[in-house]
């Protein structure tokens, strides 16, 4: 039984149910000709959510990302250093000291994952630096993914070799394509930190690395040009600034812009598990986007309520006809 008929079969209900309504959103949305977004929050790359994603982009079911640093830098640490991570499987039963003993032993944990630092951080460290400094001495200017890109396309990391199936690297099939990303909040990201200290030394200059508000108006640019009169699909993983961003860029458009003819996303559709309660906007319905003028009043709605490293993939499954 192929994993979609499976789905469908035993997913008739509650968030089951809300999953293959999404799924089949999703398709429709597609299948009319529309373009989708995907913005991927947390942690989605340590998750490996590239296993699945990187098909996704392969098969041009999407066609802009928007993500944190984090998830930007975390696809290719895993990639580079995959035999150096550590899974902690009884992370919940850790305590201080444990965790102060990862500490010293390099390992930064996300969950039941421990992320190597000198095999990861500072190999990358590394080679980005280069870039960063090259374009810097040049004066050229570039985001914080297309200086990704430009590692990635140099041929230096596959040389030192690659520690996973270079199939499962969502980066490495966005950099084929040069798929069009926006990061925001990059400063918030370990390679962030560490461009940050670069400046701070004076060893670099800050105005080297776009901005967020550059990002903004590239993305103002790109949904102009892409949303025809239908508008674009947005699917969203988690919460934060990944997907609050780039939702932005219809209203700023119409209210700010005073383009009153730009259409609105066309299609939304959040995987979340945030309260809805005490102002959560990560958990806030889809309906709340309305009246902020994000989403129309027909726009397809969906939520699904529940761990996105276990929803995602199966939506892609779906999604991607398996």
């Amino acid at each position: 039984m192929k994993i979609t008929e499976f789905l469908k079969h035993n997913y008739r209900h509650f968030n089951a149910a809300a999953l293959i309504d999404a799924a089949e959103g999703y398709k429709t949305h597609l299948a009319s000709g529309k373009k989708m977004l995907i913005s991927l929050a947390g942690a989605m790359s340590t998750a490996e959510l590239g296993v699945s994603l990187a098909e996704m982009i392969r098969q041009d079911k999407l066609h802009i990302i928007s993500c944190t640093g984090a998830n930007l830098e975390e696809d290719l640490m895993n990639l580079v250093a995959h035999s150096h991570y550590r899974r902690i499987p009884n992370y919940r039963d850790l305590t201080p000291q444990d965790e102060w003993d990862l500490l010293e032993k390099g390992l930064n944990r996300v969950t039941d994952t421990c992320i190597p630092e000198e095999e990861a951080f500072r190999k990358l460290q590394k080679h980005i630096y280069k870039i960063w400094k090259d374009a810097d001495d040049k004066g050229e200017r570039y985001f914080p993914h297309e200086f990704m890109y430009k590692l990635i396309l140099s041929g230096v990391l596959e040389k030192e070799g690659y520690e996973i199936d270079p199939k499962n690297s969502w980066m490495i099939e966005a950099a084929k394509k040069n798929l069009p990303m926006v990061v925001p909040g990059w400063e918030d990201s370990t390679m962030g930190n560490i461009f940050a200290s670069y400046c701070i030394k004076g060893e670099l200059k800050a105005s080297t690395m776009k901005s967020g508000i550059e990002y903004m108006m590239f993305l103002a640019d790109w949904y102009t040009k892409n949303a025809g009169t239908e508008g674009i699909g947005f699917f969203q993983i988690g919460g934060g600034i990944a997907g609050d961003f780039p939702i932005c860029v219809v209203p700023m458009l119409y209210q700010d812009m005073e383009q009153t003819d730009v259409p609105f996303w066309s299609y939304f559709c959040q995987i979340s598990d945030s309260t809805t309660s005490y102002g959560s906007y990560s958990g806030a319905v889809p309906n709340e986007k309305i009246t902020w003028g994000k989403l129309d009043i027909t726009t397809p709605k969906f939520i699904v309520e529940s761990d996105a490293t276990i929803v995602a993939p199966l939506i892609f499954a779906i999604v991607l006809d398996q």
